[in-house]
C-alpha cells in the first residue's frame, strides 16, 4: 500500500543521504525511482540532490507552483516507479503537499519527502506543516548540538557570525549559514533568556 512519508530535522542531519540510500537500494533491486528537490536550492548545481558526505544523484525539480500530481502522473506515464523521493520538501506549498497525496492515494505510488521542520526562527514551513497534517508516516531524523543533546532548532548566521532573528525566511545556506542547536543552546543564541 503506498504512503506518503515525511523525515524531517534540521539542517546536517543527513536527510539526503538517507534519501539517496534508499533510492539506490529501490535501484539494487531493479526498480525505478524518481527524484525531485527545489528548482531554487542549486547549492549541488540545478537539479541535484547531494549530500554533505560527498555522494549525489541528478533530479528532476519543482517549481514553486508547479502541480506535483500532474509531474508524477506525467513520469509515469513514461515507465513504473516503484517510489518517488522529493528532497528540500520545506519547500512546498500547501497545494503541492496536497497533490503528493492525491498522488500517493490515485496514482497508487509511495512518495517519500525530506526537509525541515521548522525555520531558523523555531517556525514551521509552509510545506512542512501540511505534511506534519497529512503525512501517513513521520521520521525524525536526529543530530545533535554541540552540548551532546538532540538539535532541533537551527539558527542563521550572519556575516559577523551572531544568530539573525529576522530576515526572509528562505534563505540558501548551508554550514557557513546555519547551525543545528538544541533548544536551550537556540534560545541563548537568539537572546531569549
Amino acid at each position: 500500500m503506498a504512503k506518503l512519508y515525511f523525515h524531517y530535522s534540521t539542517m546536517n542531519a543527513g536527510k539526503s543521504t538517507l534519501l539517496l540510500q534508499a533510492s539506490h537500494n529501490y535501484r539494487e533491486g531493479g526498480m525505478a525511482t524518481y527524484l525531485i528537490t527545489a528548482q531554487f536550492d542549486n547549492r549541488a548545481g540545478e537539479g541535484r540532490i547531494a549530500s554533505r558526505i560527498g555522494i549525489g544523484e541528478e533530479a528532476d525539480t519543482f517549481a514553486p507552483d508547479e502541480d506535483m500530481f500532474e509531474k508524477i502522473r506525467n513520469r509515469l506515464s513514461q515507465g513504473p516507479v516503484a517510489c518517488i523521493f522529493v528532497d528540500e520538501a520545506q519547500f512546498l506549498s500547501k497545494d503541492q503537499v496536497w497533490q503528493l497525496a492525491r498522488a500517493v492515494d490515485d496514482l497508487k505510488v509511495p512518495v517519500m519527502c525530506y526537509g525541515l521542520r521548522v525555520d531558523f526562527q523555531g517556525n514551521l514551513f509552509p510545506g512542512s506543516a501540511a505534511l506534519l497534517a497529512w503525512a501517513d508516516e513521520m521520521r525524525e531524523v536526529r543530530t545533535i548540538c554541540h552540548c551532546g543533546k538532540k538539535a532541533t532548532m537551527v539558527i542563521r548566521r550572519g556575516p559577523d557570525g551572531r544568530a539573525l532573528t529576522a530576515g526572509e525566511q528562505v534563505v540558501i545556506g548551508g554550514n557557513e549559514t546555519y547551525v543545528s542547536l538544541c533548544r536551550k543552546h537556540w534560545r541563548e543564541a537568539v537572546g531569549d533568556l
